[in-house]
């Protein structure tokens, strides 16, 4: 099983991230549990400074704006 922060305030921008995450991980067929992390203070720990981010198994993979859907399934697939 793969951990998945999706790091944001909330925004639209941010729940399609989630969303990404979610329906990239059911086409693969990867097992995740996806956690939404809204306090400002747990995404500046990562060293976020623009949201969306993305963190998988505590790996920060991606920062700042939707990612690409590709992306997203090459880091669940890893």
């Amino acid at each position: 099983m793969k951990y998945v922060k999706v790091l944001g305030p909330g925004c639209k921008r941010c729940q399609a991230t989630e969303a990404m995450v979610s329906a990239e991980a059911t086409r693969l067929g990867v097992a995740v549990s996806v956690e939404k992390v809204t306090d400002y203070a747990a995404i500046a720990g990562y060293g976020i400074m623009s949201t969306p981010g993305i963190v998988i198994d505590g790996k920060v993979v991606h920062a700042g704006g939707v990612p690409k859907t590709e992306d997203v399934a090459k880091w669940l697939s890893v």
